[in-house]
């Protein structure tokens, strides 16, 4: 694959697990050949990186080439995370945001509507207003697989439920679709050896720009205060955007209880009851 999509011959090749590969050029340069878990994911990952790509803003990693199962990109060489480098990337990240998607669940151009968050689908559909779009398209879905499944149980889903009820009076004021990398957790974030963040393994479409920040608030995250204090002095976030954080983690951690099990059902349903009390 690394051949066919670079041009240049093959002089060596690194396992790094079962799906993933460094693979050395006879001109040097070393790239990464990833299988993709599912039909259309290394599509969808390759039209995720090259529309953060076109934003001209976080660094990602230049892709090669795709086919069905194939993905071949640039290999980040990897330093150590630091304060000037976090500050710089909170900036990067709410210049990403910016640049702004058609609709809510907007998939990248080229990729498809049925799509991955890591190992588990995700359907790009639209919708006009994020509220009902993130119950309807992220939350729903996934609690409604969990309960199938037996990882949460059906007496449970209404603490979730109701928090989608309430999404109107919880999310905050209106924005416009803010393009997202929408898999936002620490393991995909690189800190390259060039002193910039380069950000992997997207679940791109367009959401609501606090998701992507609550995935880092999640999982955390080296330096998450020089992160914000960047991200907020180019594009301060509305009040009481703490208090949401919650709110868009549900969609990840339901994702997780759906991969991973019973524990990140027990995280989503504490977030759900956390949420605040209107007055």
């Amino acid at each position: 694959m690394a051949a066919r999509f670079t041009g240049r011959p093959v002089t060596g090749e690194r396992r790094l697990s079962g799906t993933l590969a460094e693979v050395t050029l006879d001109d040097g340069r070393t790239v990464m050949v990833k299988r993709g878990d599912g039909d259309g994911a290394a599509q969808a990952e390759a039209a995720g990186l090259r529309w953060l790509a076109d934003a001209g803003t976080v660094r990602v990693p230049a892709v090669h080439g795709h086919d069905g199962q194939w993905l071949v990109t640039d290999r980040v060489a990897i330093g150590r995370p630091d304060a000037a480098a976090a500050h710089r990337f909170g900036r990067d990240l709410a210049a990403l945001h910016a640049t702004g998607a058609p609709a809510f669940g907007a998939a990248p151009p080229g990729g498809p509507r049925d799509a991955y968050i890591g190992l588990a689908p995700m359907r790009n559909v639209t919708g006009p207003d994020w509220p009902r779009w993130y119950a309807e398209h992220r939350v729903l879905p996934y609690l409604r697989r969990a309960v199938d499944d037996g990882t949460l149980r059906s007496t449970e889903a209404p603490v979730i439920e109701r928090a989608c009820e309430r999404l109107p009076e919880l999310a905050g004021p209106a924005e416009p679709p803010s393009r997202l990398h929408g898999d936002l957790w620490n393991g995909n974030v690189l800190w390259g050896a060039d002193g910039h963040a380069w950000l992997i393994d997207p679940a791109a479409h367009g959401g609501h720009r606090e998701t992507d920040l609550a995935m880092l608030h999640l999982f955390g995250c080296p330096h998450l205060d020089r992160i914000l204090d960047g991200y907020q002095e180019a594009a301060p976030l509305a009040p009481g955007w703490t208090d949401r954080i919650g709110l868009h983690q549900l969609f990840p951690l339901l994702v997780h209880a759906v991969l991973f099990g019973r524990g990140y059902a027990e995280q989503a349903l504490a977030a759900a009851g956390s949420l605040p009390r209107t007055r």
